[in-house]
């Protein structure tokens, strides 16, 4: 049952990974796509991390500074991405 449910998560990041990657073929700027990329990257590899961890508990003590590190990093540069994001949309607004 551990097993099935550690493919489950790896395979969800797996998706994750790929359904971030998509959006960059699209036509919106580059920070947006980095955006869009970031979320997708950090939920994919804590899936993953996730079913490491349940496929290797003794590996936990790596495995959850792992986890600490995505969710801090990703979730820091997803917010400064987005304040770029966000800065290009005012300047664009302002007729400049």
């Amino acid at each position: 049952m551990i097993n099935i449910l550690s493919y489950i998560c790896i395979g969800l990041g797996l998706v994750f990974w790929y359904w971030g990657t998509w959006p960059l073929l699209g036509r919106r700027s580059v920070l947006y796509k980095l955006h869009g990329l970031s979320v997708a990257d950090t939920l994919g590899s804590m899936a993953i991390v996730v079913g490491l961890l349940l496929r290797i508990p003794q590996e936990w003590p790596l495995l959850v500074l792992a986890l600490i590190s995505l969710a801090v990093w990703n979730t820091v540069l997803g917010y400064v991405l987005a304040y770029c994001v966000a800065g290009e949309d005012r300047q664009v607004g302002h007729g400049g």
